[in-house]
């Protein structure tokens, strides 16, 4: 058995990060480890857009975003700080996968990261991390996927067929009289 001492996860603030920052907790509490949440941001653009117009004052704000979206999914997840397990939150610039093969290389280290069906284009732009963490980190990977319902084909073609109601949507009886030539 491993003798695990940090879980980290890879934090993205999407709710495809939920069950793995669950599963991360629970994880990190069954042995005693530290539960290390990270946030990897790139400026808008990349860094290619930043290197050519730098802004000291964007990167604060790039940054006190990026963190305020790791409070919220912690939120999210756990509707508060997780009970019973120490916590380390960490936001830093950079690629989410170099981020934390580079944080995760110790000894008791174990990554863990969200998985899951994707279209094509998530998985051009998404899919890479997982890959790339598989043969690059320094320690286990776990990808967690998503919940069952989630993977349903049925509900996303559902949900994406179906549009939100407005009020032009919404026709008022009118007791047999048309009051449209009245």
């Amino acid at each position: 058995m491993l003798d695990i001492k940090r879980v980290i996860v890879g934090v993205s603030g999407s709710p495809r990060c939920l069950p793995a920052l669950r599963f991360a907790a629970d994880l990190a509490r069954a042995h005693d480890a530290t539960l290390v949440t990270v946030m990897a941001w790139v400026p808008p653009g990349g860094d290619v857009a930043d290197r050519a117009s730098p802004s000291p004052f964007l990167r604060y704000v790039w940054t006190e975003a990026a963190e305020l979206r790791l409070k919220e999914a912690i939120c999210a997840a756990f509707g508060g700080p997780p009970d019973l397990v120490s916590i380390e939150r960490l936001v830093q610039r950079g690629e989410p996968g170099r981020l934390l093969a580079g944080l995760a290389g110790q000894s008791g280290d174990v990554l863990v990261v969200g998985s899951g069906r994707r279209g094509w284009p998530g998985r051009v732009v998404h899919g890479q991390v997982g890959r790339y963490l598989m043969a690059h980190a320094g320690c286990p990977v776990l990808t967690v996927p998503p919940p069952a319902l989630r993977r349903e084909p049925g509900l996303r073609a559902w949900a994406f067929r179906r549009r939100e109601l407005t009020a032009s949507d919404i026709v008022l009886p009118t007791n047999g009289h048309n009051h449209q030539g009245a």
